[in-house]
């Protein structure tokens, strides 16, 4: 296969991923013309090699990424390994969620956790556990329609082999308390998405000093469980009362969770692919965070606005999707004039959370 890379689309702890360009196919195996490219070097490839393998497995069920071809590319300095799965063009259900206002609606709620518990029961069946499920693990494709992605650490739901994996926030009792990872893991990170997605909010409340530590352990060995919102319709509250039972053989697998009215009803069973990704609610005028995206752990309380959801009664509500997507950069060119600043003007408010800085050098640091 001849092909070019594109621009980057992001960078993980294994890999980078990139835009694949099919130029010349060879073989008797159609691929698309436009791929996502999975690279790292040949050297440290094992989490890479393990997702194709577990893909290859896995191939067939239309809630999972496709996985359609690897190589090697030698340089004159390395060479790399890299893995061409589907491109989703919508980005992850992480950044919808961003690009919606911070929440889904319950009904979105509803139909993107049966996509993903479709997909997990095929994972189950075929005898694997995820072991990273998260909404940046959960792509979104132009129509709407959602698949579970990164598998690099995906196992044999039956291998006992010990060790950390996954994502702290995301992570069962019994993986923090005994590095057990398996079927009823993925189930309780699925609540934890769930909650995300009715909240806007990690699952777990930002630790003191951000000691992750610490969170494990309360993780691990305290009665603690993620705090299921009060207003969640009675069917989400049981559905992930179910998700974050404390015992894994008390947790219902995927196959039950699938017949629960929360993902059977109407709004549930409707087809994901008919459900448009792009954003509803417009941004702020302008940015409110660096990367435009909330710390990991700095969840902002309940009662606040959700950063990309405009505070002005004075906005319109139809505004065209692609007024939703410009990037921090031409919104801070929206605010630029050809006046000089004045210098001479009065320090911040005390309350404003601004940080004064001139010529590089901090003045002022006031705490939001």
């Amino acid at each position: 296969m001849d092909w070019s890379r594109g621009e980057v689309l992001g960078r993980g702890s294994f890999a980078t991923v990139s835009l694949a360009h099919v130029r010349l196919l060879s073989g008797d195996h159609p691929l698309p013309p436009l791929m996502a490219v999975k690279s790292t070097p040949l050297s440290a490839s094992a989490v890479l090699r393990n997702e194709e393998a577990v893909l290859s497995r896995l191939d067939g069920c239309p809630y999972l990424i496709r996985c359609f071809y690897s190589d090697v590319v030698s340089s004159c300095t390395e060479e790399s390994y890299n893995i061409f799965l589907e491109y989703a063009g919508g980005g992850s259900l992480r950044d919808l969620l961003l690009r919606s206002g911070g929440r889904f609606p319950e009904p979105a709620v509803r139909r993107y956790a049966r996509a993903i518990l479709l997909g997990l029961n095929y994972i189950h069946e075929c005898g694997y556990a995820h072991c990273d499920v998260k909404l940046q693990n959960v792509l979104v494709f132009d129509g709407g329609a959602v698949k579970i992605s990164d598998f690099g650490l995906s196992k044999k739901a039956d291998d006992r082999a010990k060790g950390f994996r996954g994502t702290p926030l995301y992570m069962s009792p019994e993986a923090a308390a005994r590095e057990e990872h398996g079927a009823p893991g993925d189930i309780w990170a699925l609540g934890c998405a769930v909650l995300e997605m009715a909240t806007g909010r990690p699952p777990w409340p930002n630790p003191p000093d951000g000691d992750a530590w610490g969170l494990l352990f309360k993780i691990a060995f305290s009665d603690a469980s993620p705090e299921i919102p009060a207003d969640l319709s009675q069917k989400g509250k049981d559905f992930l009362r179910l998700c974050f039972a404390k015992d894994p053989a008390q947790r219902w697998t995927a196959e039950m969770l699938l017949r629960h009215p929360f993902v059977t009803s109407t709004d549930a069973v409707e087809d994901i692919a008919g459900a448009p990704w792009q954003c509803t609610t417009p941004l702020g005028a302008s940015p409110t965070n660096v990367l435009e995206i909330p710390s990991l752990l700095s969840p902002p309380p309940a009662s606040s606005t959700p950063i990309h959801a405009s505070s002005s009664p004075m906005v319109e509500e139809n505004i065209p999707a692609d007024s939703c997507d410009p990037s921090p950069t031409d919104r801070i060119l929206e605010l630029s004039s050809p006046a000089a600043p004045n210098w001479a003007s009065s320090p911040p408010d005390a309350d404003s959370g601004w940080i004064e800085v001139r010529a590089g050098v901090l003045i002022q640091s006031i705490s939001p």
